[in-house]
């Protein structure tokens, strides 16, 4: 498959670059998979097409105001870092501008020396780990100096930093937001409890490597950045009960997706080195499996690092239903949301979208395919 079959024409004035006022005014591109239908919507109208049993995984990671803006030490030149993934409890890997200077041994003090980072290697793709000294703690230095990572596309500037998180969002780790969810608000959520639909909370800390641009030709060449992932007993109990009794896994967003199908991965691979078997019960038929081999397992609690790439030709393991927001041409997210509906019908939707002004990419509108 060549990278540039995934590509399609966006104009710049419909990438939006302010949030909404209200979290689910967003509009709603709902394309079904099997007739390749499309419905204009609203995402408060996403009910509609959720059924009891049905289970919705969110990624509840947070968003870390990851951008540092600091200076050299002695020389006082200006330096812009982004924190990437922690290493150790103080050793960060980072993305450093501008790098040609950034040697190793290279001090940078942020807040007139409140936090002071030391190079201490360079690593993959040019970027460097960091260790960090200060009085106090960490987080709450890194609130008080720090920026919210927007990307690159958008250029305004944040007003409220609270909308570059998802109102579930729990644990500190992530240099980007899980997107999809942010068009989800309290009362919606309870809604959907209240309509016999239970909830999954998994943790996938999202960098930035999901968000890279594909450099190369062939999609079978490129090599995704790993992420920390992690799926409790809870949420593995949820997502199982659910497949037994027929009901379907709706993804929230392409990182919950990658984390639920990185850890049913993970549960086949135990199973072929030997480990204990995938259970099958006798029971009740589900929909697509004999009376006589009904599936008990699909995931199991873990957690670890994944760079898994999920491109056309990947069998889902766990999702049936996906929440998604609309990605950067060529991405590797087009491709993943290409794996579950197919190239040629995702692009048309992507045409259509474009046709009918929907609003694009981070604080864009909302897609969701069943």
């Amino acid at each position: 498959m060549d990278v540039k079959d995934f590509y399609y024409d966006l104009p710049k004035e419909l990438i939006a670059q302010d949030p909404l006022s209200h979290r689910s005014s967003s509009r709603l591109l709902v394309l079904h998979r099997e007739s390749g239908e499309l419905e204009h919507r609203h995402f408060e109208e996403l009910l509609d097409y959720l059924k009891p049993g049905d289970c919705l995984v969110l990624n509840n990671t947070r968003v870390i105001p990851a951008r540092l803006f600091g200076e050299r030490e002695n020389t006082q030149a200006k330096i812009e870092l982004l924190l990437l993934k922690r290493k150790e409890k103080d050793l960060w890997e980072t993305l450093v501008k501008p790098g040609k200077k950034a040697k190793i041994g290279t001090r940078i003090l942020f807040g007139e020396g409140l936090l002071t980072g030391e190079i201490v290697d360079v690593v993959e793709d040019g970027n460097r780990l960091i260790r960090f000294s200060y009085k106090g703690i960490f987080e709450e230095i890194l609130d008080q100096l720090g920026q919210m990572p927007l990307p690159p596309y958008i250029t305004h500037q944040l007003k409220d930093k609270n909308r570059y998180q998802t109102v579930y969002a729990k644990y500190d780790g992530s240099a980007a937001a899980p997107t999809a969810g942010l068009h989800f608000t309290p009362e919606l959520l309870e809604h959907i409890r209240a309509r016999g639909i239970q909830i999954a909370e998994v943790t996938l800390h999202v960098g930035l490597g999901t968000f890279r641009p594909v450099k190369a030709e062939q999609v079978q060449e490129h090599h995704m950045h790993s992420e920390f992932y992690q799926l409790d007993e809870k949420a593995a109990e949820i997502i199982n009960e659910t497949k037994r009794r027929g009901g379907r896994v709706v993804c929230v967003g392409t990182t919950s997706c990658r984390t639920v199908e990185s850890a049913a991965a993970k549960l086949l691979e135990e199973t072929a080195e030997g480990g204990q078997p995938v259970k099958f019960k006798e029971g009740e038929a589900v929909i697509g499996q004999p009376q006589s081999l009904q599936r008990e397992q699909w995931v199991k609690a873990c957690s670890g690092w994944t760079d898994i790439f999920i491109y056309p030709g990947y069998k889902f393991q766990v999702l049936d239903a996906l929440i998604t927001n609309f990605h950067l041409p060529e991405s590797t997210l087009v491709m993943l949301v290409s794996a579950l509906a197919g190239r040629e019908q995702v692009l048309n939707a992507y045409e259509t979208a474009v046709k009918e002004q929907y609003r694009f990419f981070s604080f864009g509108d909302a897609m969701l395919i069943v």
